[in-house]
């Protein structure tokens, strides 16, 4: 009486094949985002040659403070875009981090002495609400019985791995056969 709902392959509507579409925007996308990381990888090594650079006398504690940060930011920014490149999402809690540091960073390099009281309680209640965001994101997949957006996601890379595999393999097989 009703029909199971199965997951197919995207069926082909008139003329047009909407995966080939997809896949080649994804690659646009990954090519966007390795070109990020190479820049972000050259930047931070002009960062810390500017960091030695700043550590030669007269010192400024402050100035070395704030390139140090400036570095774990950077640093950060870029586990994001190893962990969009490798899991094909962004990582709430990467992000949330670095939204962190960054405040902080604004912070110590102004001094909280010298920052207004108002633009205190603001970064007071940024910061809180942050803190929310990571407790909320660390608990929220058991407070859904069986919803695990992480494993979901790492499932279907583990299965289209497999695949991957799976079809080299059976090529393989197939091109030894013929030379045999």
């Amino acid at each position: 009486m009703y029909k199971s709902i199965e997951s197919s392959p995207p069926e082909k509507n008139g003329l047009l094949n909407v995966n080939p579409v997809v896949q080649a925007l994804e690659l646009v996308q990954d090519l966007i985002v390795i070109s990020l990381c190479i820049g972000l990888f050259g930047f931070m090594v002009l960062q810390i040659r500017l960091m030695f650079l700043s550590l030669l006398p007269p010192v400024e504690f402050n100035v070395v403070t704030a390139d140090i940060l400036s570095l774990l930011i950077w640093v950060e920014l870029f586990r994001l875009l190893i962990i969009y490149l490798q899991e094909k999402r962004i990582s709430i809690g990467v992000a949330v981090e670095v939204a962190i540091v960054s405040v902080l960073r604004e912070i110590i390099v102004r001094g909280i002495l010298e920052t207004q009281g108002t633009q205190v309680l603001a970064v007071c209640a940024f910061l809180l609400s942050l803190g929310v965001l990571m407790v909320i994101r660390v608990w929220l997949p058991p407070t859904f019985e069986h919803i695990d957006p992480e494993e979901q996601v790492s499932q279907r890379r583990k299965n289209s791995l497999k695949q991957t595999v799976g079809e080299s393999k059976n090529s393989y097989v197939h091109s030894s056969s013929l030379i045999e």
